[in-house]
């Protein structure tokens, strides 16, 4: 795919600034351009700080044959005749 600016010719370009010189004025123009050189500057920022916070947050594999502890374990049920704990919810 092609560039969009790849596709205009110098007059064209020519013409766009001659446009853009004509409704914002000289005074303005200064400005406009530093506010646009702001914006691409905090755009790189972010970006730069976005890809170190990605490095620091990989999350590393176990290595391969080493078994991954399970999250919780499950607890076994009370042998048939005994009395339920205080804290089961089980009436019995």
């Amino acid at each position: 795919m092609l560039p969009t600016f790849a596709m205009l010719s110098e007059w064209h370009i020519i013409l766009a600034l001659i446009i853009v010189f004509l409704l914002f004025g000289g005074r303005k123009l200064p400005e406009l351009a530093r506010g646009v050189g702001e914006a691409i500057k905090e755009f790189k920022k972010s970006q730069r700080e976005i890809a170190s916070d990605d490095t620091h947050r990989q999350v590393t594999a176990p290595p391969p044959g080493e078994a991954i502890p399970p999250v919780s374990t499950p607890t076994q049920p009370a042998a048939p005749g005994t009395p339920p704990k205080s804290g089961d919810s089980k009436q019995g």
